[in-house]
């Protein structure tokens, strides 16, 4: 409700806490007083009873003008608005800066735009901030439909007015549609600017334009705005990157990139590079990183956003080594950094690494977030460390008062899960203040595969089946593992659900770099023109792992068919193709590095640890979990994945 004004003396002094004395008889001292103020109350709240003594003042009585001023003062605070409303209504002739300042104001919150909404119906009197303001509020607080239905009424009540109808009201009627995800709308937007010549040479609303039909899905339509803005800056080109990147459109956005480059003129800044190494990063492409990384440095791009990327890009291809070279040039390290080179640590199967990082980053001195205790206790869950991830997880709220968010809960159900400790899981999830996420109930059934928990893997796949039903993983999982346990009817079950529901597992592939081409694997795949050579090599290696005691581990196999097919089947799964073609193509001893976009299954685990003993090479396979090192005839993981 709004306070009443009160009716003052003649003379009003205040002094309260840090606040000034105010002597106020005259409009001028008013004036005056409200300019003083301004600043303290944006700074400090407390002085709002200051600053209503001065509204109590305002009979004096002064000019509209000054009432606005003193109406800005007051609305500068969410704790003053009723204040402020009240001296709006003793206003005797609000003008449209009246209007608009109180309906900005109250525009800040959802809660407070239905009060906003009446008064702005009542204007006599409106310009461009006023639409922009209303409409721009409506999509800002998740009602779009509202704001373009208003941009419209704007149209039919003000045909042709300029003041009213410009790049500021467009560019919120733009932002409505996109969030809308309409490009209906988006589209009669642009011809209707088009049309009116509105923002012909504003950046601004060109790149509200790209940005709604981007995030319509319609990159190609953003790229024709792209081509047709009079002048490209680097945020236009950094946003035109990345939007290709987010289509997942990779090599459209690695091509624009080089434009930029040979266009000159315009130089990539610390944004331009870090959205580039990102989509490195994405798509495993280290030497299109390093040479990334080269530019940067014969840029001199000192920035902590680009570098603080270039450790991601760096872990996500499984090169430790770099991450710490950069790691250990940064002139100065921040949160970020310490981040990467603890996640990166614990991703690649280096535990005790991202342990020892983490003690050294408690001794900087900096404030670690929600963030870096993922990183931290994902690296216990990968080791095994159970005492020691329960430590780390009691330590974020009693010691540094942090709220246990549903990814920290996620990661100790991984690491509980893992080594088996299912009822311990079970307690924590069933005493969970908070809900459950997807990754929670992703990590119970990982360790369910691994230790063929059948009761507790339907507990989870049933909450993910609720959160994320076409999600073809769960039930892939979930049939792995009654595979492994040969329950084949429960996987014909899962098959059939799967069919009715029009879920298609995901083909899983495999790829490699060699010589700076990308070389991609499916399962059984024999059309890589080296495709003969592959299957040589992997009949020797069969016949040598045999000697070493191998045996297929034929349960990752789903179908109910003869040992000897479940053999085969199992044998030429992409990433051993790949493996293979890697022993081929590379320099021997080098390492080979496959990328992986599912989970690697047992067996392969069990088949490429033979394998880098054989051929005496450390391979490398990171999939869609995490990093495997081979060598000699072990992994990183240690067999805990």
């Amino acid at each position: 409700m709004p306070l009443p004004l009160q009716h003052p003396s003649s003379t009003t002094s205040m002094k309260t806490g840090k606040c000034p004395t105010f002597s106020v008889t005259t409009a001028s001292q008013l004036h005056d007083a409200i300019e003083r103020l301004l600043p303290l109350l944006r700074a400090d709240a407390s002085h709002l009873q200051a600053a209503r003594a001065l509204a109590a003042a305002a009979s004096l009585p002064p000019s509209t003008l000054l009432s606005n001023r003193l109406l800005h003062l007051l609305s500068s605070h969410p704790a003053s608005l009723p204040d402020a409303l009240s001296l709006f209504s003793a206003i005797p002739n609000p003008d449209r800066c009246s209007y608009n300042t109180l309906i900005a104001a109250l525009s800040r919150s959802p809660r407070h735009l239905p009060s906003a909404r009446p008064l702005f119906d009542r204007m006599p009197q409106r310009d461009h901030f006023s639409w922009s303001a209303i409409v721009s509020a409506y999509s800002r607080h998740g009602q779009p439909l509202d704001a373009l239905a208003l941009y419209r009424r704007m149209q039919q009540e003000e045909p042709g007015n300029s003041r009213a109808d410009n790049e500021f009201t467009a560019s919120s009627a733009l932002a409505a549609a996109t969030a809308a995800r309409w490009v209906r709308a988006g589209r009669e937007l642009h011809c209707h600017v088009a049309r009116r010549g509105i923002g012909a040479g504003d950046a601004v609303m060109w790149s509200a334009l790209a940005d709604m039909y981007a995030k319509c899905g319609r990159v190609d339509d953003a790229r024709r705005v792209f081509d047709g803005m009079p002048v490209h800056d680097v945020v236009s080109w950094t946003a035109m990157v990345e939007r290709y990147f987010d289509a997942r459109r990779g090599g459209e956005g690695f091509r624009l990139f080089l434009d930029m480059l040979r266009t000159g003129g315009v130089w990539p800044n610390g944004f331009t590079y870090a959205g580039v190494l990102r989509a490195c990063a994405e798509l495993a492409l280290e030497s299109l990183g390093r040479q990334v990384h080269a530019r940067m440095s014969k840029s001199s791009i000192g920035d902590l956003f680009a570098e603080s990327a270039l450790l991601h890009m760096y872990s996500k291809c499984g090169d430790m080594e770099s991450v710490v070279r950069v790691f250990e040039g940064l002139t100065k390290t921040d949160l970020v950094s310490w981040t990467a080179i603890i996640s990166g640590y614990a991703q690649n199967g280096q535990p005790e690494e991202a342990l020892r990082y983490f003690d050294m980053f408690l001794r900087s001195g900096i404030r670690p977030d929600h963030v870096m205790f993922v990183g931290v206790l994902s690296a216990c869950a990968h080791a095994g460390l159970v005492d020691k991830g329960l430590e780390v997880f009691h330590l974020i709220k009693d010691e540094y008062g942090i709220a246990h968010t549903a990814d920290h809960y996620a990661c100790v159900i991984d690491l509980l899960s893992r080594s088996g400790q299912f009822e311990r899981a079970e307690e924590m999830i069933n005493k969970m203040t908070i809900k459950p996420n997807k990754f929670l109930w992703a990590s119970l059934l990982g360790g369910c595969r691994i230790h063929k928990n059948i009761h507790l893997a339907r507990r989870a796949a049933e909450a993910l089946f609720e959160i994320e039903p076409e999600n073809p993983a769960t039930y892939v999982t979930l049939a792995n593992i009654y595979a492994s346990v040969g329950l084949f009817d429960e996987v014909e079950g899962v098959r059939r659900i799967m069919e009715s529901k029009g879920i298609t597992k995901m083909p899983a592939s495999s790829w490699i770099e060699v010589g700076r081409r990308v070389h991609v694997f499916l399962v059984g795949d024999k059309s890589h023109p080296r495709a003969e050579e592959i299957y040589a090599l992997l009949k020797k290696l069969y016949a040598k792992m045999r000697e070493e005691g191998y045996v297929a581990d034929t349960g990752f196999v789903l179908h109910d068919v003869e040992d000897e097919q479940k053999e085969h089947d199992i044998g030429y799964h992409s990433e051993r193709l790949a493996v293979a073609f890697g022993i081929i193509a590379s320099p021997k001893g080098a390492a080979i590095k496959v990328y992986k976009n599912l989970r690697i299954c047992g067996d392969c685990h069990s088949a490429i640890k033979l394998i880098s003993q054989i051929a005496q090479r450390e391979i490398i396979v990171r999939d869609s979990n995490r990093f495997h090192h081979f060598k000699n005839g072990t992994c990183s993981c240690k067999d805990y994945w």
